[in-house]
């Protein structure tokens, strides 16, 4: 299948600027990709021609309503929801964790357990880890593996037990790239009567989720991860979070999705999240993919695997080349359909920012620090002060970014070798 990436890049305006005449070159997308030309319409579209809070009866009201409900309907494909009633939106995948934490601990009694992983982000273990300190649970702790550099079943079940309240798992990890089997691993955790809380912010730029098949209680991403404006989504299984009981304003709603969001949306925002799903129905469209929106998106992500994988192979090859330079995460071709195109590693005796500071000023734009892997860090024995370079493809980078971002790492490393 052939990736039109000259068509994929013409939608991202940002691509095309350049600074003093130096081009750009996106790699920091773990952190947050750019977005589509229609995403950044949509928002001014709404701005300008529907903006007004909802509920009311004329017509700027009516029109925010009907895009706050798009907004939902187009998550429920995106995910694989089997209604929009499930999709919660908020500020950002940590505020909606935090907020649903404090939901799911109203029913937690001292003595309970929770699971967390050493392969998270921050934002799926710190507010486990007050809810455990507010409420007298107990914390267990699975690290991950580093040959397979994911979470062994094995490793989870030795863990769980009939205490066990809920597990916290990471789709992909944002340091490692690494993808768990997470179906595998909710599999362990409902056999011991556990709900799943699923991280899958750095996955859903990657592959299709599919909350059904995975069949977990809980799953979130970002919506600035994926190509669209900064929202954080969460999908909450109808039969769990029907019975929840949220914090939230006595007088607003108790429908579904409305108790769990609260204040007023941010409905500019959600025109964009629209606009972003459209944006992968409209690659899966150009792949050849007909029939359902879903359909079409899967399309889209099939298509972009098959062209991200190789820009990854290239990234870790030239890497490898490296002497002194330490790849935390798989590098084995064989095994590159369980990672995402994120790339982290560390040079003996240089600091990590030394090297991104460097490149950043050739404006090849990537991250240094623990990016908020704080247990991935800690778990690798890698400073948190000092961390890893993290290098992030997305589907709209080539195959030339690449060589010249290698080149940049080749000679910033020789560089800076030679100045100690």
């Amino acid at each position: 299948m052939t990736f039109a990436i000259d068509a994929v890049r013409g939608h991202f305006p940002a691509l095309g600027l350049t600074d003093q005449g130096r081009r750009r070159i996106y790699l920091d997308n773990p952190a947050g990709t750019q977005v589509p030309q229609a995403v950044a319409d949509a928002v001014a579209r709404c701005l300008l021609t529907t903006n007004a809070n909802l509920g009311g009866f004329f017509e700027t009201t009516v029109a925010a309503g009907e895009i706050v409900d798009e907004a939902h309907k187009a998550m429920a494909d995106f995910l694989g929801a089997s209604t929009h009633e499930e999709i919660i939106i908020g500020a950002n995948m940590t505020t909606l964790t935090y907020h649903m934490s404090r939901t799911l601990g109203r029913g937690f009694k001292p003595g309970d357990e929770i699971v967390l992983t050493r392969m998270d982000h921050e934002g799926n273990v710190s507010p486990w880890l007050q809810l455990a300190e507010d409420r007298g649970l107990t914390v267990r702790w699975v690290p991950f593996d580093q040959q397979s550099w994911q979470v062994e079943e094995e490793t989870l079940a030795a863990v769980l037990s009939d205490r066990t309240r809920l597990v916290a798992l990471t789709y992909a990890s944002n340091l490692t790239g690494s993808i768990n089997n997470v179906k595998a691993l909710t599999r362990l955790a409902k056999q011991a009567g556990a709900l799943v809380y699923v991280d899958a912010v750095q996955f859903a730029p990657h592959g299709l989720v599919d909350v059904q098949e995975i069949g977990c209680d809980f799953l979130a991403c970002s919506a600035y991860k994926f190509f669209g404006p900064h929202l954080g989504v969460l999908w909450g299984r109808r039969e769990v979070i029907d019975t929840l009981t949220p914090y939230k304003c006595r007088c607003s709603s108790n429908g579904l999705p409305e108790r769990f969001e609260t204040g007023t949306p941010q409905i500019e925002l959600l025109a964009g999240l629209s606009a972003a799903v459209g944006y992968f129905e409209e690659l899966g469209r150009a792949a050849g993919a007909g029939g359902s929106l879903r359909a079409r998106i899967a399309a889209a992500f099939k298509a972009s695997i098959a062209y991200e994988n190789p820009l990854a192979q290239q990234l870790i090859d030239g890497l490898s080349d490296i002497a002194g330079l330490t790849i935390h995460g798989i590098t084995d071709p064989a095994r590159l359909q369980h990672r995402v195109p994120t790339v982290s590693f560390t040079v003996d005796g240089i600091a990590p920012e030394s090297i991104t500071r460097q490149m950043n000023a050739e404006n090849i734009f990537l991250w240094s620090g623990h990016n908020y892997a704080w247990e991935v860090v800690h778990q690798l024995g890698i400073p948190a002060q000092q961390g890893v370079v993290r290098i992030g493809i997305a589907h709209y980078n080539t195959a030339g970014e690449i060589d010249e971002t290698l080149e940049s790492v080749h000679r910033t490393i020789a560089m800076l070798r030679q100045q100690r």
